[in-house]
Parts: structure tokens; C-alpha cells; sequence
């Protein structure tokens, strides 16, 4: 009886292997690169985001949004930067949109 050995794949044409050397993704999607965020800012974006969870970045934004329409810019500005650390995005459209009232 005869036996037929198929050869081994080549890594680089197996699914798995092209899977694993590609290099598309230089960056993580998460990567906030280039934003630059103070200890203290950071230090009290966890704590806020431990104590509210994923709610934290909303709650932020809301506490942002009164001390804006208090008058108060320091609260303003503190909230705001924690809310930009924990969602960038909610934080720049939230700002983008009190400086256009």
C-alpha cells in the first residue's frame, strides 16, 4: 500500500501565520498618544471611574456642564480634563459645544 505524504505548510501561507506577521496595526486603537495628562488629573480620573464605573466619563461631563453654567471655570476646567482623560471624545464635542453657545 502506498503512502502519500503531503508536504508542511508554508507558515507565511497558512491563515494563522499571515495573521501573525502582519504588520497593519502600528498603534493601539486606545493609544492616546500625544495628549498629555497630569499625575494629579489622572490620579483623580481613576478614582472617579472606581468609584462610578463605566458611567464615570458621563457623570464628569454633567458636573463639567454645572460648574460651567455656575460661572465656576476652575471646576469647569477640572471636570473637563477628567472627563477628556477618561473619553476624549465626549469631552471635545462637550467642549466644542459650550464654546459655540
Amino acid at each position: 500500500m502506498p503512502l502519500n505524504l503531503a508536504t508542511a505548510r508554508s507558515s507565511s501561507c497558512s491563515p494563522l501565520g499571515r495573521a501573525l506577521n502582519y504588520q497593519g496595526y502600528n498603534a493601539a486603537a486606545n493609544d492616546n498618544a500625544g495628549i498629555a495628562v497630569s499625575d494629579q488629573v489622572m490620579r483623580a480620573a481613576l478614582r472617579h471611574f472606581a468609584q462610578y464605573g463605566l458611567g464615570a466619563a458621563r457623570i464628569a461631563r454633567s458636573k463639567a456642564e454645572d460648574a460651567f453654567f455656575a460661572g465656576d471655570r476652575a471646576q469647569y476646567d477640572w471636570w473637563l480634563s477628567i472627563c477628556r482623560a477618561l473619553d476624549r471624545r465626549m469631552a471635545g464635542q462637550m467642549d466644542a459645544g459650550i464654546t459655540e453657545s
